[in-house]
Order: structure tokens, then sequence, then C-alpha cells
């Protein structure tokens, strides 16, 4: 079992920034990828940024040049840099861990889900 706990959401202008983090503990040995993802009311959950235990990452479209993703392994902790936020990245944040993943933008490969962190950016 992995748990996941996302922290650093909160109300920013558009063009600000903002930094998430997730904390993960217990099984967090070999193989695990470790990936964000948003949903806004009424839409489907959507990728945004994964991190591969290799650590190659993936990114959405949407977020690309805009959004980091980045890991410090002494800490199991994953974190989402974001500038340049846009009114349209108001959303719930959730942290997903899994392992041997094939698709790191799938959100069905992944089998542990943090709570969410809510980001709001206003314009």
């Amino acid at each position: 079992q992995v748990q996941l706990v996302e922290s650093g959401g909160g109300s920013v202008q558009a063009g600000e920034s903002l930094r998430l983090s997730c904390a993960a503990s217990g099984d967090t040995g070999s193989s695990l990828c470790m990936g964000w993802f948003r949903q806004a009311p009424g839409k489907k959950r959507e990728a945004v940024a994964a991190m591969n235990s290799d650590g190659s990452t993936s990114y959405a479209d949407s977020v690309k040049g805009r959004f980091t993703v980045s890991k410090d392994n002494a800490k199991n902790t994953l974190y989402l840099q974001m500038n340049s936020l846009k009114p349209e990245d108001s959303a719930m944040y959730y942290c997903a861990a899994g392992r041997y993943i094939a698709t790191m933008l799938m959100d069905v490969e992944y089998n542990y889900w943090g709570q969410g962190t809510r980001v709001t950016v206003s314009s």
C-alpha cells in the first residue's frame, strides 16, 4: 500500500505560480510511477504530468512549457511547479502512484490516489 498526501493548493491570480507537493509513504520502493491529475467541476479527470521511477516525464499538451514535475527521492515527495497559471487550470489536483505503468498519463493504470488539493486561478 502507498499513502499519498497532497498540499500546496490555493487561490491565485492568472499569471502567478504555485507549487504542489505529494508526500508518499508506505511501500514506496522500486518501480513506483507517480503523477498528477486534475478534475474541474463538471468535467472528466485529466492527466497533467507524471514521472516514472527512471526519471522520465510526460506532460499533457495543455501544460507543456508551464508546469514542471520533479521528485525528491530522499523525501519520497513529488512536486508540480505550476507557472503562468490560467483560469482553466482551476481544478482539484490529485496525486497518484502505481507500478509497472505502461502509459504514464492514463489514470486507470494508477492504483493509489491522494485526497486532492484545490487550485483556483482567477482572471
